[in-house]
């Protein structure tokens, strides 16, 4: 059947998730310099993060919601340092993040090729991440998006796969999903009964399992695969 359909990852799939992160966690660190002087007294920039993975992995039942995760950390933060339910941390200190989180660089081509493809297929974003697609300012080439917050579970749980085809409105094997993580995107994707292609830049060895549909290096190879599978 042709492919009508194509569900992007967002992070490490359009741009380079790692760096985002970083900056945002420096920027918000910056801002407790200003405000938050007891914290910036017991942690480093280094010391903070690895105090937020921590809280994160020993509160995996929440994965599903890193909007929520990273308040209730701020939560313990402050409690944690005398600033027992200060509002302003939560809200205000997440929202620094946030935005800072959301200042990508898309890998080079990214908007020329969505736009070029907006206007042959459905386009759609299924994504473990809290970054917002219509923030960003790509949200008009895309027709629906789902996060792990939403759906109420993450990648690779066929059932978000599955809450993503109901909002697209086209069926399995019209719809081809495009990620960079192995198990999250591509086993996750076919597991739920979609067409996967692997963004694969530096060629990596496949790890195992069902092989995907295809494998591109850059978007720019992504037309061609799908006209292809």
């Amino acid at each position: 059947m042709t492919i009508k359909c194509i569900a992007f990852d967002l992070d490490d799939t359009l741009w380079a998730c790692q760096p985002v992160i970083m900056q945002a966690e420096k920027h918000f660190y910056t801002w407790l310099t200003s405000y938050y002087p007891k914290i910036i007294a017991k942690y480093s920039e280094a010391d903070l993060i690895n105090h937020r993975m921590v809280f994160m992995q020993d509160n995996q039942e929440h994965k599903h919601d890193l909007t929520h995760l990273r308040k209730k950390w701020l939560e313990k933060l402050g409690n944690e340092t005398g600033y027992n339910d200060d509002n302003t941390l939560i809200e205000t200190g997440f929202e620094i993040f946030w935005l800072a989180r959301n200042e990508v660089t898309f890998y080079e081509g990214t908007i020329e090729i969505l736009e070029k493809l907006s206007k042959k297929y459905s386009l759609g974003v299924i994504s473990n991440g809290n970054a917002d697609v219509h923030h960003i300012g790509i949200g008009h080439f895309f027709d629906f998006t789902l996060s792990s917050e939403k759906a109420g579970v993450s990648k690779p749980h066929e059932n978000i796969f599955h809450q993503a085809l109901n909002l697209s409105q086209h069926d399995l094997d019209e719809t081809v999903y495009v990620g960079d993580d192995p198990a999250r995107d591509i086993i996750g994707a076919h597991n739920a009964g979609l067409k996967a292609i692997w963004y694969n830049p530096k060629l990596q060895p496949w790890p195992g399992g069902k092989t995907p549909d295809a494998v591109i290096r850059s978007i720019h190879e992504l037309e061609d695969k799908i006209a292809n599978l």
